[in-house]
């Protein structure tokens, strides 16, 4: 416990270490980079140990503020969040010191690395962080940071709106959490937040638990970014610098899924509706997150929607595994928390690794927008495998990691079709995540194939250049994450054993009774996986045996009469998701613009100079439900516009008149 603080601590320092620094730009990064770097490789050493051994260790110290003490823990739960938290924040650490030099002497770095290491630091006190009060700050000091992170560039309008859009959506959440712990402390009953007292308060819930579950699913909702609580996610991300991106995508939006698991362990046997939401939030985000990424030109949006698609996926399992402890099955409950809890981790890696391709593209070519690029395969090599690994990850492809997580959402799915009980949640599960999966695949064809692949389609990536060191052995890493975990699932599954068990109330020799036929089918695939992966290697050697001490050149494909296809045949982005697109256009509703190809005298022209074809995607609840809404909010809010007088002496009236109401309040 001792270690994490002192990791915690160290990210604080660095980050205060880098602001004192300034404008020293150099300086500034190699103190916040080095910093964010070992400061997470410390606490990742002692949340895998306590992951592994299932022990809980906690300290407890008294202060000042009301309603409790100062209480962390660390149990198996809250390990296994803190892993994909130091691991990404390490990682982010080592890219972003070289993704940060372009911004030396036009931005403070000393500022950027204070809110990004103070940004690591909450979400790990989030994790740790065992009363009420304590949890919130904890909350409110990581939705800061990371509102500062994102408006890092803060000079331009799309940046400033995306930020207040993000405060406004968190902030919102943060109000259904206060009224969250404030119910939990009134049925503890005992005037403590600390999560002790709420551990023992099970049998007076009664009809609290529902409400407290549902504000739950909004609250932590809203940061996880389940739909519709998600219009945030696809403003930030494009916003925040990449390394932001990553990390705010890969763990950040966890600290919602971990806090909906912590509080339904206060909330004792959960009830059959609870599974149900979880599930029917799993399919509409998961499905509406792929299709609004297919219709997506920016590269960094595309990934922001695949968030909440794979953030669903997670919602998935959770579900999966209430219904299952609802219907006392224990098989689904623990293949359902399993897949759910593993593919947080997975997301954590695979997502980190896109928007850290993405940030390399953007850095190398200059540009996010698809259309734009083509050809950086032959440029940006490294990028390009790296990518594909991800790519490859985030559709659910063996042998990489994110088939492993899918995969035992899938044997949950057709256990559970094989019981009369749960044969309809079964069906649909597996339907729904076959469709996700296969959108996700065509989504990917997409994004690699029009950014990596073909000619370039403009100077942007004509002029591509690879990124640098720190930044490719970053992508590197998580991309043997991605690899590692595929061929090593068995014991990655294992290794998750206790949390299940805490999550599902399931004893641990249970649980990994019931994982073993997963583990079984998983070795059998990483062993062909491994095999595969091992004849591909000797094959490249004695290709590159062979042509040792040759002269060899390469040749343009002959290609049907066309022996130098230009960017004009190629698919565009647009182009190659029409069908898609079109498919689910009642869903999507995407506005096109297609000229008219006729003379002033309206006469057709069968072959024009120029043609250009535009297509636009918004985003439904944006358009449709929040923007009419925060206007109705806004014209209310302009007819009490008249208490503003501009005269200090009504104001301090104001005031006056709040203090005698609350005085008379606490008198009464």
């Amino acid at each position: 416990m001792l270690i994490v603080l002192f990791a915690i601590g160290l990210l604080f320092l660095s980050g205060f270490l880098a602001l004192s620094v300034g404008r020293n730009g150099g300086v500034a990064n190699l103190l916040g980079g080095c910093g964010a770097f070992s400061g997470s490789l410390i606490g990742l050493v002692e949340a895998v140990e306590i992951l592994a051994s299932g022990r809980t260790e906690q300290i407890r110290w008294a202060w000042s503020v009301p309603y409790g003490s100062f209480l962390v823990r660390i149990d198996a739960l809250s390990a296994l969040f803190l892993i994909p938290i130091f691991i990404l924040c390490a990682v982010c650490g080592l890219y972003g010191y070289g993704y940060m030099k372009s911004f030396c002497g036009c931005k403070n770095l000393g500022a950027y690395w204070f809110f990004f290491n103070g940004l690591a630091a909450s979400m790990a006190m989030v994790a740790v962080a065992a009363n009420g009060v304590l949890f919130l700050m904890s909350w409110e000091i990581m939705a800061l940071c990371s509102f500062f992170l994102v408006t890092f560039e803060h000079e331009e309008g799309s940046v400033q709106r995306a930020g207040w859009i993000y405060l406004a959506a968190t902030h919102i959440g943060t109000a259904f959490l206060l009224v969250l712990f404030l119910m939990l402390g009134h049925v503890a009953g005992n005037g403590s937040l600390d999560f002790n007292a709420f551990l023992g308060s099970h049998g007076k819930m009664g009809g609290y638990a529902d409400v407290v579950f549902l504000l739950a699913v909004i609250g932590f909702g809203s940061k996880a970014g389940f739909v519709p609580f998600h219009i945030w996610l696809p403003e930030a991300h494009p916003a925040a610098p990449s390394p932001v991106s990553a990390v705010m995508s890969g763990v950040m939006l966890k600290t919602g899924i971990y806090g909906i698991l912590r509080i339904l362990t206060f909330l004792g046997p959960p009830h059959l509706w609870w599974g149900y939401l979880l599930l029917g939030i799993g399919l509409v985000s998961g499905i509406l997150g792929v299709l609004m990424a297919i219709a997506q030109h920016d590269l960094k949006r595309l990934l922001a929607y695949h968030s909440v698609e794979n953030v669903g996926i997670i919602a998935l399992g959770l579900g999966l595994g209430i219904l299952g402890v609802v219907w006392h099955l224990p098989v689904l409950a623990v293949l359902g928390f399993g897949g759910g809890l593993l593919h947080v981790i997975n997301h954590a890696l695979f997502k980190g690794l896109l928007f850290m391709g993405a940030g390399s593209v953007q850095h190398g070519a200059g540009t996010r927008q698809i259309d734009l690029l083509g050809g950086l395969i032959k440029r940006m090599p490294w990028t390009c495998v790296t990518f594909l690994i991800g790519a490859v990850a985030i559709c659910g492809l063996p042998p990489l990691n994110g088939f492993v997580s899918e995969f035992l959402i899938y044997m949950g799915g057709f256990h559970g079709v094989g019981l009369a009980r749960s044969a309809a949640a079964g069906a649909v599960l597996i339907i729904g995540l076959a469709l996700i999966g296969g959108l996700a695949a065509a989504c990917f064809t997409k994004a690699f194939g029009v950014v990596f692949l073909g000619e370039p389609r403009s100077p942007y990536g004509a002029d591509a250049h690879e990124a640098g060191l720190s930044m490719r052995v970053a992508m590197l890493l998580l991309a043997a994450g991605c690899v590692g975990i595929g061929l090593f699932s068995p014991w990655v599954v294992k290794l998750m054993g206790h949390a299940v068990a805490e999550s599902g109330a399931i004893p641990y020799e249970a649980v990994q009774g019931f994982l073993a036929p997963a583990s079984s089918a998983l070795l059998k695939v990483a062993v062909v996986s491994g095999c595969f992966l091992f004849v591909v290697l000797v094959l490249c050697l004695i290709r590159a045996k062979i042509l040792s001490g040759r002269t060899s050149s390469s040749e343009g494909t002959w290609d049907c009469g066309y022996f130098r296809p230009t960017a004009r045949m190629q698919y565009t982005a647009s182009s190659f998701a029409q069908p898609v697109t079109a498919m689910f256009e009642a869903i999507l509703r995407t506005r096109s613009h297609t000229p008219s190809f006729s003379d002033p005298r309206g006469a057709p022209v069968f072959f024009p100079d120029a043609a250009l074809f535009e297509s636009h995607t918004e985003d439904f609840f944006l358009k449709s439900v929040y923007a009419p809404l925060f206007m109705a909010v806004k014209r209310f809010a302009l007819k009490f516009r008249f208490l503003q007088a501009g005269r200090v002496q009504f104001y301090i009236l104001y005031i006056a008149l709040t203090l005698f109401v609350l005085l008379i309040w606490c008198l009464r």
